[in-house]
């Protein structure tokens, strides 16, 4: 199983991939260059996945719950979905719910013809629309926030189907990349802030489309660019392409998560290395919170990169300290707590030789319930270490998020619930610290955060969320709950 932290468990204790979309026009292996580039986006979603085709005549489409290898790996798969051009989904179920009925790209029959889109982000009005649509007759197959978009665009009066969709994107709310298929060709866009990431490509004479830049690389296309936030890109079934920006201008505010944690380290995003990004984030790290150890070891994978940089910037070794096995999947919910931590031994290991009588400085991504954190404490401490300090390549994740990242509810967030002493308490840490969010902004190349105009959008540290939120009552729900503080120590 491919997963960006393998330390991931059902306790809820990472924030979730959204979904992974990736579409290609004018390709003789459209489908199984879909799957190709699924499969390098498999982190992103590891629930289902679905793949649909046109051939010029006909739309096709197959869809599966869990992996894009365990769906798509036979040529009997691929020759059921024929044609030149394919889009296809890896998803989490951020809204809606699992089940087949939800499984991406979602597809119907509108008066102008087929109609099928992949959907990477969170409509945060789509219950309000919803209500509207149902009102006036319309009826929904799934519970996916997408389906609004189709049916928004089949109820929409205007003359032609780009018309119709974009005015169907005017009424929507939140974060959205899309590839859509029609008889007409792809068109391919993101909401005018560009929270979710959408990247195009060419591998000869076809268009590609992805969330990432390293799904162009698996496939062998070359990256043309970024979709620009707010633009659409048309491409007809001949390969011309037109741009479309309907929106205006607005400033951007792409989620800076995804340098930290959601996107490939082999990725470009934003002009930068996702790897170079996470290696600042670790030299930021280490000049904010510096620590008195003996080694630093990474909390694999997700912290090894931000490890190599605190590593290089404190002079403190780095070392594996943590072992991971690739031959384990994801701990699935157990029938009693210590089977769920002997599920995260047998994924990881502490290499004992090693850490026995060491200070260590261990770096993670995030901390989210904590419970993970807990266990890879306590796993060093068992191990031998001396003191365990704990560093953190994000700011406290104080909120959740509503823009496709399936989060927990707020009062089920470590930060949102005590303050950093009572964290470190909680995690039985000797020390714990978070890099700041101006070391963040400074580590994707900006001077630091501009707090009137955000450059990136980073609710999930601060709660400054850039677009309305209609189904939460235009704000986060519930009110900020009440932070622990750590006990004071015993007076001898």
């Amino acid at each position: 199983m491919i997963t960006t932290n393998p330390f991931e468990d059902r306790d809820g204790d990472k924030l979730r991939e959204e979904c992974g979309i990736f579409g290609v026009l004018g390709a003789r292996d459209a489908a199984a260059m879909t799957a190709l580039g699924l499969h390098a986006l498999q982190h992103r979603g590891q629930e289902a996945v679905g793949i649909t085709s046109f051939d010029g005549q006909e739309f096709f489409s197959r869809r599966g719950i869990g992996h894009v290898a365990q769906n798509f790996s036979s040529g009997q798969a691929i020759a059921e979905l024929p044609g030149m051009m394919a889009a296809g989904h890896v998803r989490y179920s951020t809204t809606g719910g699992s089940g087949l009925r939800n499984v991406q790209p979602l597809f119907a029959d509108l008066a102008a013809g087929g109609f099928a889109i992949a959907h990477n982000g969170n409509i945060s009005n789509a219950m309000f629309l919803k209500r509207d649509l149902v009102q006036k007759g319309a009826i929904f197959q799934s519970t996916s926030d997408t389906e609004v978009i189709i049916h928004l665009v089949a109820t929409s009066r205007y003359p032609t189907l780009l018309d119709r969709f974009v005015d169907a994107l005017r009424l929507v709310e939140g974060a959205y990349s899309l590839i859509c298929m029609t008889p007409e060709g792809m068109i391919a866009c993101r909401d005018p802030l560009g929270i979710r990431p959408l990247v195009m490509g060419k591998l000869g004479d076809a268009v590609v489309f992805a969330s990432e830049s390293v799904a162009l690389d698996v496939v062998g296309a070359d990256m043309v660019r970024e979709v620009e936030p707010g633009e659409l890109v048309q491409v007809a079934l001949d390969g011309s392409i037109q741009t479309h920006r309907p929106f205006g201008d607005t400033p951007q505010r792409p989620c800076i998560f995804e340098h930290v944690y959601f996107s490939r380290p082999d990725s470009i995003l934003g002009g930068r290395s996702v790897y170079e990004v996470r290696k600042a984030i670790g030299t930021q790290l280490a000049l904010e919170n510096p620590a008195d150890a003996d080694l630093v070891i990474p909390v694999p994978d997700s912290g090894v990169p931000a490890a190599l940089g605190y590593a290089q910037q404190s002079g403190i070794p780095f070392e594996l300290g943590i072992i991971r096995s690739h031959y384990v999947g994801r701990t699935f919910i157990q029938p009693s707590d210590g089977a769920r931590n002997a599920d995260v031994k047998r994924k990881h290991n502490a290499n004992r030789a090693l850490v026995a009588g060491k200070r260590i400085v261990l770096i993670d991504d995030s901390i989210v319930r904590g419970t993970t954190s807990l266990k890879i404490v306590q796993m060093m401490r068992e191990a031998g270490a001396r003191e365990v300090h704990f560093r953190v390549a994000s700011p406290p994740t104080e909120h959740s998020c509503f823009y496709g990242v399936d989060t927990p509810e707020r009062s089920k967030l470590l930060a949102a619930r005590m303050d950093i002493a009572a964290m470190a308490e909680f995690i039985q840490a000797d020390s714990l610290a978070f890099v700041s969010i101006d070391g963040l902004y400074r580590a994707v190349g900006e001077v630091q955060r501009n707090s009137t105009c955000p450059q990136y959008c980073d609710a999930c540290f601060t709660g400054d969320y850039p677009t309305r939120l209609t189904d939460l009552g235009d704000r986060a729900p519930g009110c900020s709950p009440v932070k622990l503080k750590a006990k004071p120590a015993k007076v001898a």
